[in-house]
Parts: C-alpha cells; structure tokens; sequence
C-alpha cells in the first residue's frame, strides 16, 4: 500500500471509494454537473483530444460513462485500448486524475442504463452520427422525427451506443492547499492484479 500516511479527506484504503466520496460531497457543492470529466484519448497519429464527458458510475474497480461507438473518442479507445480523465470541482478546490485500461460495457447494464435515459435522450442517440459532419441542426431534428416515428415511444437500445469502462493503473487525488502547496497522493499499480502503492508527491 505504500508508506504514505494520509488523514483527512484522503484517508483510507479503497481509492474508488475515496473517490465516490468525493463526488458525493461535489454533488451537494457544484452548480452543474458535478459529474463532469475531461476524457482525454490519441488518435492513429498520437495527436491527443481531450473532450468533457459525464461519469454514469464509480464501480467497485472501475469508472463508467456511455457513449456513441462511431464516436471519435470510442474510436480512439477501441484502437489504443487506453484513456485518462481529470474531475475538476472548482468549489472544493479539489481533482482526481485516473490513466487506465478501456474495455466496452455494451451488455445487460447498458440496456439498462439507456432505459433510465429520458426519452428524448434515447431518439437522439439513434438519430445522431456523432462526430461526423451535420449539415444543418434542422436535418438532425428531421432524423430525430423519423426515428420517433420508427422507433417509437420504447426504442431499444441502439447497437453502436453503449458503455465504456476505465480500470484504472493510476488515480491521483489533488487538494488546493495555501501558497500553492497542494496536497497530491498518486495510488499507482503496473497490472490491474498488482496491490496499490500509495505516494505523496511534490505540488
């Protein structure tokens, strides 16, 4: 576990319960969409992309959102196999960084998931190429009509629409701290089998 002594808002042993804390307490603080991370992904040439994206669950070992598989980010994370992603909560002044390993969710709790969307949330997913070139906001909405019209008022979840799930190699939990000596503690590991090591680090 690393000799890292951590007290306070980093105390104790599991990270994703450290971090599911911390959200918590972000939910109660942050005007919008506490839930928010910036995903950062590289294309075939290594060129980075980095895009806001909402987290649907911390699990016991892993980190969920969903999203379009024709996407550019989905792309990119089938093809690389990796990601990373940073929380950001300007009210308590805090951030916790994940790079880790990217598998597909696309089964059972995905259809699940995309049931508890609203139903407009689940005709735009069908209705939209995302990422692809649009040539007008009307030609979307007139998609959106048609797969209304299609699809009707139970559509089930499209084939290239599901989840993505990042098991982490690291997790650093950030903290402001005065004269910008910020506390930062790096939980890494080589293998998603290795035990965790703790490490302080330098602001």
């Amino acid at each position: 576990m690393g000799n890292a002594k951590r007290k306070g808002i980093f105390a104790g042993d599991d990270p994703f319960a450290l971090a599911q804390s911390w959200l918590d307490e972000a939910v109660k603080a942050e005007p919008n969409d506490p839930n928010a991370v910036a995903l950062s992904t590289v294309d075939a040439s290594g060129l980075p992309n980095a895009r806001m994206v909402l987290l649907k669950e911390i699990e016991s070992d892993a980190f969920m959102f969903y999203t379009n598989y024709g996407s550019a980010k989905a792309q990119e994370m089938d093809a690389a196999g990796k990601a990373a992603f940073v929380m950001h909560w300007k009210s308590l002044r805090r951030q916790i960084r994940v790079r880790g390993i990217v598998s597909r969710e696309d089964g059972p709790q995905a259809d699940a998931y995309y049931r508890s969307r609203s139903l407009q949330s689940r005709l735009g997913a069908w209705a939209s190429d995302q990422s692809q070139p649009l040539e007008s906001r009307a030609a979307l909405l007139g998609k959106v009509a048609k797969v209304t019209a299609q699809k009707g008022a139970s559509p089930k979840r499209p084939p290239f629409w599901g989840g993505f799930r990042i098991k982490p190699l690291e997790i650093e939990f950030w903290a402001d701290g005065a004269y910008r000596l910020h506390d930062r503690f790096k939980w890494h590991r080589l293998q998603l089998s290795d035990d965790w090591v703790v490490n302080r680090l330098n602001p």
